[in-house]
């Protein structure tokens, strides 16, 4: 069994959404033993979006079964759609596989950016008529190895609302998606934050 670990290492000088701040390591010793204190936001990193972060009086993380976190995946690979977005029309020939899948993972290659100005510019994001599309689905979750399931400077985040008010949880800044097979079983498993409107995840793919 092979597992790929698809998530960023969490340091101080990452990338974050533009206008938040940067963790903070502070690293100690108490009584002799190293102890890192972290400050840093829930949306830190490789991490899940909740419904809460944008539906008022959605479901926080902590609020959601440990299933909701793990389940069957497929990666699209969309690296030639940089600058330009994931429509309805690119969508549909991936159908009979989003009828048989939990988590789509969208691999625009931005991951390769990380840590530079290019990656907040840009990447691709879906349609408003292709995210609604995806609604119809049975699915958990949307990943993607950008900063958002919406361009950074619209701050009215359409996709966002209309996916999380589904419960279709979204999995940002991810990497190594150019290891993955077109399926395999996915995992992204929040720390149990209460009243979590996101958390930093170890997301992993996980191949017979």
């Amino acid at each position: 069994m092979t597992r790929i670990d698809l998530s960023h290492i969490i340091s101080p000088d990452i990338s974050v959404f533009p206008g938040t701040e940067k963790p903070i390591f502070e690293r100690k010793e108490i009584e002799g033993y190293p102890e890192v204190k972290i400050t840093m936001y829930t949306h830190t990193a490789t991490h899940i979006d909740a419904p809460i972060h944008i539906i008022k009086g959605a479901r926080t993380l902590d609020e959601l079964p440990i299933e909701k976190f793990m389940g069957p995946g497929i990666v699209i690979d969309c690296k030639h759609l940089g600058g330009s977005t994931i429509t309805l029309d690119f969508l549909k020939q991936f159908e009979a596989q989003i009828k048989n899948t939990e988590f789509i993972l969208f691999n625009s290659g931005w991951s390769a950016k990380w840590k530079t100005e290019e990656y907040f510019e840009d990447f691709p994001t879906l349609t408003t008529e292709a995210a609604e599309w995806l609604t119809t689905f049975h699915l958990k979750g949307i990943g993607l190895d950008s900063i958002s399931l919406d361009p950074v400077p619209d701050l009215t985040l359409p996709n966002h609302k209309i996916v999380l008010a589904k419960e279709i949880l979204i999995i940002e800044n991810m990497c190594n998606m150019d290891a993955l097979p077109e399926e395999f079983m996915f995992q992204c498993l929040p720390l149990k934050i209460e009243k979590a409107d996101g958390s930093p995840v170890r997301a992993v793919a996980i191949l017979d």
